[in-house]
């Protein structure tokens, strides 16, 4: 299944040189970026979105679904053991935060009102992610998904 992938969290120079300030605010900060303006609320390509600090793999396009928000929205996560759920008690509400395991950069929000089949929306900023498109998850580094976008055009039989 290829190699085993080690992710760690940067030291926080790095962090804070290879972060864009918004990026930055929202994963080290706890910060939520507008919705609607925002990359990834809209996109429909096809692949996969990892830890922007870390390139752990968190979500695919394939549990992705517009909710309304003007968040990119999923219905579960492409690796579970990627994602850690904490009580988030901010804002005067108990929500359950999600953060990446390995990068503990924050990502957003999981709530229990999203479609089948898992009736779970996990509503993310985009400045939490990094996109690798289906076509690129080879040369990413990222080869062991390619079997979820089983089309020819992605080099797969």
């Amino acid at each position: 299944m290829g190699k085993k992938h080690e992710y760690a969290k940067p030291a926080e120079e790095t962090l804070r040189k290879s972060l864009t300030p918004m990026q930055y605010e929202v994963t080290r900060e706890d910060a939520t970026e507008p919705p609607f303006r925002n990359e990834y609320w809209d996109s429909k390509r096809e692949g996969i979105y990892v830890d922007v600090a870390t390139g752990e793999p968190l979500f695919s396009s394939l549990d992705k679904y517009d909710s309304g928000t003007g968040w990119p929205s999923f219905t579960k996560p492409l690796e579970p053991a990627n994602i850690v759920e904490k009580q988030d008690r901010s804002l005067f509400a108990v929500r359950t935060e999600v953060r990446s395991r390995h990068g503990d950069s924050h990502l957003g929000h999981v709530f229990p009102d999203g479609p089948p089949p898992t009736g779970l929306r996990y509503c993310m900023n985009s400045a939490a992610l990094r996109f690798i498109p289906a076509e690129e998850l080879e040369r990413e580094g990222y080869g062991e998904y390619l079997h979820l976008f089983s089309r020819k055009e992605y080099g797969r039989p």
